[in-house]
């Protein structure tokens, strides 16, 4: 076994349903473990193969055969270990860069058909005058009710310069609309900030990207710029589904003190056993520079409230529970998504990869997050009434073969399905449309100002789904100073 595998590290991946992570992504060599091979068995697996050739009813091609026993392999260990054929790569690649090809707008599902949440401004959908709150009934010839939102997003995007013909309703129109839109690269901005209010500002992070944190750093002191003497930021993580750890690491040391520990790893290989701090080499640039060197000091003593939600996942629960064990912000909201174990991509060719989970990771006061979350500081939830699309979303601890929390055993877990199952019905009877995060109907954010400003907040009745037990702190990586998971005067690895 000579051959050498390059390798992408990564937590979690992000995807349509909110299931997300922290990715890693630097090239490096490492050998193939030489783990005896069990013969009886790959002589039945080679036995299985030539009576498929032989008997099956037709032709079925090797390659389709081989690829589909990698993939049925690696995905019965759990729900987050895959088989990447060259498309799922090409797309893992795609979306952590922070780009695309397509048409340019954030979409979701309304009675059956593709909503237009926000076009991308100057993306093709924008030029063409695609607006919020449009209903895409066809795509091409082809109508939209009755396919999945992961299907129409899928035949939305395609090659560049290539066309598609979309039909659209609109409220304010008769007839239906058509547009012929030509697909372009699309540049997603991963943040958005605004000034909601004098003196209190609105952050969001949608996904963690290579560009997030300079455009992070950008934002902040554009909004320090228009108010010197903020009073308080909110930072929006809800929906964010992940991303790069990079990112996560930047994002949380903009705010805390100059190399505390942010999150650390633990697995069976020796490099899986990982602690990663608030210092440059973290989440510096490929250039080298340090992104946070330019940042306005003022934005890690400004009060801080960090909004989650069920859809905030990895990479967001990473941000989250630092700021939580550091007391540096108040985390309002849901409770998060659980998604807490390490992937390890590792590229079997040009084109193709297997994701697999080599490890969890933990907050700094060692806290697990797999299959638990971030339980929020203040519970409150989307609207003055109850939840709304948030209480219908699966969670980790729903998803079939699930990775355990390796610290906090999970228990009654008849229990928590029927509160969650009551909380799903609740939020469908209520038929809520997406809401539209910063706006003047968002309940949270104003909930999140209430509390910057010592006023009343108008907490969630709704039961946590986990206990809040704080575990014993305990370093991940076996060290004996203990608090924050640090070797002593060991440097970790940053394996990416």
């Amino acid at each position: 076994m000579g051959s050498k595998f390059k390798n992408f590290s990564l937590i979690g991946l992000g995807v349509l349903a909110g299931v997300a992570g922290s990715i890693q992504f630097e090239a490096i060599a490492q050998k193939s473990a030489a783990a005896p091979l069990p013969l009886e068995e790959l002589r039945q697996l080679a036995d299985v193969f030539g009576l498929i050739k032989t008997d099956y009813v037709e032709s079925v091609e090797d390659k389709k055969l081989l690829t589909e026993a990698i993939s049925g392999m690696v995905a019965s260990l759990d729900p987050h270990s895959a088989y990447l054929d060259k498309k799922a790569f090409k797309e893992l690649k795609e979306g952590t860069q922070g780009r695309f090809v397509g048409l340019g707008i954030e979409v979701g599902m309304e009675d059956g058909y593709v909503k237009v949440i926000s076009p991308i401004e100057d993306s093709p959908a924008h030029k063409v005058g695609l607006k919020a709150g449009d209903l895409i009934t066809r795509l091409d010839s082809t109508p939209v009710k009755g396919m999945t939102l992961d299907e129409a997003v899928k035949r939305m995007r395609g090659e560049p310069n290539t066309k598609i013909t979309l039909t659209v309703a609109r409220k304010e129109e008769d007839k239906p609309l058509i547009f012929t839109i030509t697909r372009q690269e699309i540049r997603v901005q991963s943040v958005k900030s605004k000034m909601v209010e004098p003196g209190y500002a609105w952050l969001r992070v949608s996904q963690f990207q290579e560009p997030t944190v300079d455009d992070m750093v950008k934002k902040i002191n554009a909004l320090y710029a228009q108010d010197p003497n903020l009073k308080g930021m909110v930072l929006d993580l809800r929906n964010d589904p992940g991303g790069l750890l990079p990112g996560a690491i930047g994002v949380s040391a903009a705010f805390l003190p100059k190399d505390v520990v942010v999150v650390s790893t633990n697995g069976q290989l020796p490099d899986s056993k990982a602690t990663f701090y608030a210092r440059r080499e973290y989440y510096g640039s490929r250039s080298g520079g340090d992104p946070l060197s330019g940042l306005n000091p003022a934005a890690k003593k400004t009060k801080m409230v960090v909004l989650v939600n069920s859809g905030s996942a990895s990479a967001s629960e990473i941000v989250a529970g630092a700021l939580q064990d550091y007391k540096r912000a108040t985390i309002m909201g849901q409770q998060t998504f659980g998604k807490g174990s390490v992937q390890t991509i590792r590229q079997l060719s040009a084109d193709t990869a297997v994701k697999l989970t080599t490890a969890r990771y933990y907050t700094p006061n060692g806290r697990a997050i797999q299959a638990k979350g971030i339980v929020p500081d203040v519970m409150v939830d989307e609207y003055p009434d109850g939840d709304g699309l948030n209480g219908w979303r699966l969670r980790e601890s729903d998803l079939e073969k699930h990775l355990s929390n390796d610290r906090d055993k999970e228990e009654a877990k008849q229990k928590i399905d029927e509160l969650e199952e009551a909380q799903r019905l609740a939020a469908l009877e209520k038929k809520r449309k997406p809401l539209e995060f910063g706006s003047k109907e968002d309940f949270q954010l104003a909930q999140a100002l209430n509390h910057l400003k010592g006023l009343p907040v108008q907490q969630s009745k709704n039961k946590v789904i986990e206990s809040k037990k704080e575990p014993t702190i305990n370093d991940p990586n076996g060290s004996k100073n203990g608090k924050n998971g640090e070797k002593n005067g060991e440097k970790p690895v940053d394996k990416k």
